[in-house]
């Protein structure tokens, strides 16, 4: 079905609640992988930065697929895009999960399940955009990316308990059901929703669309703030477990329940971190946007120049900053995805996230890589047991340095006369 610019999807408590379920059982494999890598490291032989690698063709296959999604739901509406993609996620995620057995396999078919993966976020976004006024359009956005860091968790608690009996195979056919779930879960909750197909004039085609979003130069403010964010954010997502593993055993090698540990620990920091996009959304829209989005990018900052150098503190006490770090970090993400139905018309959001998507992923396809490099570089020059802080801090401060433009990206966009049209007016 077309629907007019007039239709609304239904937009009731219960249809945001399916569609959030949905996106967190589509996010179970997204860190299956990275709970794993200390074990994958060993059993496939590879170095710190190959093991990134695998983490970067993650990212790269999810941009690809962003970018397609976002013309594709402008052509044939959110919601179609959204329920087909979910059947390629469901294949594909199980093909990961019973044949990845070595770096180039798990580098391809990682990839490959990611490339099918991205339908169930930004045409998710676009449905809430339609459903939702703005005054209203950030705490829903904010409920949907904190089902995504439910997802990250409860991905993450299965594979801690799992991997010490069945190993990671079983931890990842177990997580690799997650997108079969998602797939139903999401053909229930959108069964009344219309499938919305905002006209535009018959010649305006993809480069159109593309040009008149990168025209916008608010809007590009925006999406370059995001992907300074992103490649602080998909950085730590991919290499917390590993981290949290290593500080457990305090340079001892970590095996099979050091590395279900550190993906348990990371699981609560996840969970902690969905409070961070419900509150950064909610409040972006009583204080603003840009205001809300420098608090916590600051704050991120701070803990990325700061955790690396923490590795020999207490576990629980480090626990607690890899929270409040995931809280702070995860915690605007929200609030980008709201700013950009704000700044850029209906007719070409699906362009827009799509910019947004390669951008912002294209950074993230970098920054794991390079996490590893630098630990790999450290480890290389210095006995382990003398490099181990060394190694972690700088690790970790090279997402910090990818990140420090963010901000002031974002106070360019706040001294735009544009930024009016964010949450009300208010910047």
């Amino acid at each position: 079905m077309i629907g007019s610019t007039a239709a609304k999807p239904h937009s009731s408590a219960p249809w945001l609640a399916e569609l959030c379920v949905s996106r967190a059982a589509f996010t179970l494999i997204f860190t299956a992988y990275s709970a794993a890598i200390p074990l994958l490291q060993r059993d496939w032989s590879m170095s710190a930065a190959q093991a990134g690698l695998v983490q970067s063709a993650w990212h790269f296959g999810y941009l690809i697929s962003l970018f397609g999604v976002g013309f594709l739901a402008d052509r044939f509406g959110a919601k179609r895009v959204f329920v087909a993609s979910g059947i390629a996620a469901s294949a594909s995620a199980l093909l990961f999960a019973f044949f990845a057995d070595g770096f180039v396999s798990g580098l391809l078919l990682y990839g490959l399940t990611a490339l099918m993966s991205g339908g169930s976020y930004t045409p998710g976004l676009t449905l809430i955009a339609e459903g939702y006024p703005p005054q209203r359009r950030g705490r829903a956005m904010g409920y949907y990316l904190a089902a995504s860091s439910l997802g990250y968790a409860v991905s993450l608690i299965l594979s801690g308990l799992i991997t010490p009996h069945a190993g990671w195979r079983g931890a990842f056919v177990a997580t690799a059901c997650g997108p079969l779930a998602g797939t139903l879960i999401a053909a229930y909750a959108l069964r009344a929703t219309p499938n919305v197909v905002h006209p535009r004039p018959q010649e305006h085609g993809s480069v159109h669309s593309l040009r008149q979003v990168l025209r916008n130069k608010p809007a590009m403010l925006l999406i370059w703030a995001y992907t300074f964010h992103s490649w602080e954010l998909l950085g730590m997502w991919a290499w917390m477990p590993s981290f949290l593993a290593a500080a457990s055993v305090s340079g001892a090698s970590i095996g099979e329940r050091a590395a279900a540990l550190g993906a348990m620990l990371t699981a609560l920091t996840y969970i902690t971190s969905m409070a961070g996009s419900i509150f950064g959304g909610s409040l972006s829209d009583r204080l603003g946007r840009c205001y809300v989005i420098l608090i916590l990018s600051c704050a991120s900052l701070a803990c990325s120049f700061a955790f690396g150098w923490m590795i020999g503190l207490p576990l629980w006490l480090l626990v607690g900053v890899a929270a409040a770090y995931n809280v702070t970090a995860i915690g605007d993400s929200s609030i980008y995805s709201t700013a950009v139905t704000e700044l850029v018309p209906a007719q070409y959001l699906g362009a827009a996230f799509s910019i947004r998507s390669v951008l912002g992923f294209g950074a993230g396809v970098i920054s794991p890589w390079v996490f590893g490099l630098v630990l790999d570089a450290v480890h290389a020059g210095a006995p382990q047991a003398q490099s181990q802080a060394l190694a972690w801090g700088l690790a970790w401060s090279s997402l910090g340095l990818g990140a420090v433009l963010g901000p002031l990206m974002t106070l360019k966009l706040r001294a735009a006369p544009e930024a009016r049209n964010m949450a009300g007016g208010r910047r």
